[in-house]
């Protein structure tokens, strides 16, 4: 055995053994329980940075403890390949997306089986492969048939850089996700997914997910963001038709002075339609369109606006209110209508002094003695309080006269009690190359036709020249876009859309239960075996993207009769990031660590293990390279720890009872034990590594003191082995390759990975005890009991713990604790 710990030559092995041998493809076995851990594939940007390799490794550790435990453990992986970034990066190397993607995955997947993760790789799926995205593609067909997919005209978000429009959910703080630009609102034509369907269950199911993260499940809540409220009809004074508007505080309707429109709203062209006001009005209409949507949302945009020269009637009061444009109304919450109270709403207070509307005061606190006038305001009252000036409904409280009043106007026709929610259906039309195409095509007879079943897939052309202003140039490929029309056999155009990208994302963790599965898009009864996720892995950023896309998903193809499961995701984990020099490592930031260098430099063991050891999974990780050099130091440590002695522990069989050891023999398998069940549950109930990795090097420690201290104790190397083997065995999750090598080295047949996960031994937890005098002022008042082995501190806790001590203290604090070690603990208060 070599003296020196040399990781390249070790690993080097272990990898090839295990996949020669397929040591970590699975199959179902219906009378074993199954285990599938998952974490978020990657996107074949290049190169695999240390954010991947701090999610996968903390994924492996679970994957590997699991399989250890006894359980059928599915770990797959694969690649989410299509995307605008690798049709940028084509165009700006003047290559291929595909070519660039492809050869991508090849270094990537090297890189990954480098680090020495448990992947079945019979099970790799690349999302731009035709053989995967035909079923998307059939999905979009059910979908169609079903009406969760449909095509209409609206305002969508459009990315002027990416050259392509993007949902809700892809725009942060009114800016594209991926590269930062202002969105601007456009109008087109657009397919969109009914995510709002199922709107209710993806709300009521956020309270019955504990295995997720508080904060992912009140993001997720929060962006559903239902409302309890009125739908309340506005007449116009025309006679022709009403405006329909969404409110909270219906309370407050007699307040109501005018109402306010979205520029995007559908009437607004029609109410100043040759009327003096038109040409304002549309000049207002465009400016407001082109406004930053970030600013429109916070309402740090000052409050303006235009009359349209039409007015409604205030469905209780009779009274005419003029229609205004206003900047802070959006068209993508309620209704794209509000009526406007500018006593008791902030916006509205400033909108009405700004164009000197009236200001009517129809609420007053609880308790006061009088509401105060609308001159006497200095800004809105927004909160609930006694209703004043509202007709019959005076006196009443706000909560009882939104029912009431609601109730009132339903009878009329004019209202009724609804529920509201933020959330709006998904948007996926793309207008770039890289993208699973649309099985779509148009039909100047029959319209908007689906494709054939048996025509899919259809299949995203690579003969294609790009263009370099980022533009799709499957509109102009006249190969692509000529079709025939499935229903009449004419002339049809083929739909040049691609799908977006997390349309792929949102059902591939299915796929991998049956990827080979050819008849179908999945195989229902391996889909049942497998399906939920046990436990998902990534980042929180995710939370209302891919997440809630995918919770989306499984609904659709649960009802379709594809899967069983309700949700995706039984387990979530939504680690931290990677910081260096106090930024989240970015090539912008120039604070990029490559992992190849580190692996060839210290070993894929001690990457690893440095990743799990310096933070919990779900705090940030700070770099530092001090953390690696130790983690390395410690692995070689282990590596001494066997080498140095291998001859006398082959020549003895661990220890299995330690029922008349020596006290000091006693204490390392005491702390054996200990560290097995300490590792066991900080992996197992909290994923707490970092822990779990200290409490090895604990025992490590304590295993050196004791050959320092060697007698010829017949039991000194049973007991010494089964402290070396349980280091072994619980580190290998983490560092697998070090750890099967010296299990192999000791004389072990199977490989460890096939080894049964260490019980502890409850009796060898047990300390011998030992009896300590307790003084109070000089003076015997108690005994205690306490471990042999107890430190001072915890000497001191017990003895200020116990009963009779607390009855002479008299709830005194003490000033000093003397502990003599073995014999008594004095306290003087």
């Amino acid at each position: 055995m070599e003296q020196k710990y040399s990781p390249k030559a070790i690993e080097n092995k272990w990898q090839q053994y295990w996949e020669s041998s397929r040591v970590f493809e699975v199959r179902e076995e219906p009378n074993r329980e199954k285990y599938y851990l998952l974490e978020m594939f990657p996107y074949p940007s290049g190169r695999i940075h240390m954010g991947h390799v701090r999610n996968y490794s903390i994924g492996d550790v679970v994957a590997r403890f699991m399989r250890m435990r006894g359980y059928n453990v599915l770990h797959p992986m694969g690649w989410d390949a299509f995307g605008m970034p690798a049709e940028n990066a084509a165009i700006k190397a003047g290559t291929h997306p595909a070519k660039w993607t492809y050869e991508n995955i090849d270094y990537m997947r090297n890189q990954l089986k480098e680090l020495g993760f448990s992947y079945d790789w019979s099970r790799e799926i690349a999302t731009c492969d035709p053989s995967y995205y035909r079923w998307e593609q059939l999905f979009f067909l059910k979908m169609f048939d079903l009406g969760l997919a449909y095509r209409k005209s609206s305002y969508v978000n459009w990315c002027s850089k990416c050259q392509t429009v993007l949902a809700n959910e892809q725009v942060e703080a009114g800016a594209c996700w991926r590269c930062d630009t202002e969105v601007v609102q456009k109008e087109m034509e657009q397919w969109f997914f009914r995510i709002t369907h199922y709107v209710d269950e993806l709300l009521e199911n956020t309270l019955k997910m504990p295995g997720w993260p508080e904060r992912v499940l009140v993001m997720q809540q929060n962006w559903i963001g239902k409302s309890t409220g009125s739908k309340l009809f506005f007449p116009l004074e025309s006679g022709e038709g009403n405006i329909e508007v969404f409110t909270t505080r219906s309370d407050t309707l007699f307040g109501a002075t005018f109402l306010s429109l979205a520029a995007e709203h559908p009437l607004v062209e029609g109410l100043c339609r040759g009327k003096p006001e038109e040409p304002a009005v549309l000049d207002f209409v465009y400016k407001a369109k082109q406004a930053k949507r970030n600013e429109r949302e916070a309402g740090s945009l000052e409050k303006e606006g235009v009359f349209t020269g039409s007015f409604c009637i205030n469905p209780l009061t009779g009274k005419k209110m003029p229609i205004y444009v206003a900047n802070f109304v959006l068209m993508a919450y309620g209704t794209g209508a509000v009526m406007a109270v500018p006593a008791h709403d902030q916006r509205d207070f400033e909108f009405a002094k700004k164009y000197d509307l009236p200001i009517d005061v129809v609420i007053k606190p609880a308790g006061a003695a009088r509401a105060p006038l609308s001159e006497e305001l200095t800004r809105a009252f927004e909160e609930d309080g006694i209703l004043v000036d509202s007709g019959e409904f005076t006196g009443a409280e706000s909560e009882a006269a939104r029912i009431s009043i609601t109730e009132f106007l339903e009878k009329k026709g004019l209202a009724k009690l609804t529920v509201q929610h933020r959330l709006r259906d998904w948007g996926i039309s793309r207008q770039r190359y890289w993208g699973a195409p649309i099985p779509i095509v148009y039909c100047e007879k029959c319209g908007a036709v689906p494709v054939s079943e048996k025509d899919l897939p259809v299949v995203l052309p690579l003969d294609v020249e790009l263009l370099q202003n980022g533009g799709s140039p499957l509109p102009v490929h006249k190969p692509f876009y000529c079709a025939t029309c499935p229903q009449c056999g004419g002339e049809a155009r083929r739909e040049t859309d691609t799908m977006d990208t997390f349309v792929e994302s949102s059902w591939y963790y299915a796929r991998y239960a049956c990827p080979d599965f050819d008849k179908g898009a999945l195989d229902k009864d391996r889909v049942k075996y497998w399906m939920p996720v046990d436990q998902y892995i990534g980042g929180i950023e995710h939370a209302v993207l891919h997440l809630l896309y995918s919770r989306f998903f499984v609904k659709v193809l649960r009802d379709m009769g594809y899967l069983e499961a309700d949700e995706p995701f039984k387990n979530l984990l939504t680690q931290g990031m990677v910081i260096k020099d106090g930024f989240k490592m970015s090539k912008s930031k120039g604070n990029v660590v490559d992992p190849d260098r580190l692996i060839k430099a210290y070993g894929a063991d001690t990457v690893r293990l440095f990743c799990l050891f310096a933070a919990p999974p779900e705090k940030d990780l700070d770099w530092s390279d001090q953390g690696v050099e130790g983690s390395f130091r410690f692995l070689s440590r282990i590596w001494r720890l066997v080498s140095e002695n291998i001859e006398a522990m082959k020549s003895s069989a661990p220890c299995s009872d330690g029922g008349s050891l020596s006290a000091d023999l006693a204490g390392l398998r005491r702390k054996t034990h200990q560290t097995i069940k300490k590792v066991t549950e900080d992996i197992r109930e909290r994923f707490h590594f970092n822990t779990a990795i200290a409490a090895v090097m604990e025992l490590v420690n304590l295993i050196y003191q004791s050959l320092e201290n060697r007698t010829k104790d017949p039991m000194f190397w049973p007991v010494v082995r089964e402290a070396a083997e349980a280091v072994i065995v619980v580190s290998s999750p983490m560092v697998p390759h070090i750890c099967e090598e010296l299990w192999q080295v000791l004389g072990h047949k199977e490989l460890l990975i096939d080894t049964p996960w260490p019980k502890w031994d409850e009796r060898a937890l047990k300390a011998e005890e030992m009896v300590i005098v307790v003084q109070v002022n000089g003076k015997l008042r108690s005994r205690i009991s306490v471990p042999a082995d107890a430190a001072e501190n915890e000497i001191e806790k017990l003895a200020l713990a116990d009963s009779r001590v607390r009855d002479f203290l008299e709830g005194k604090e003490p000033r000093k604790v003397v502990v003599v070690p073995k014999k008594l603990v004095n306290i003087v208060v």
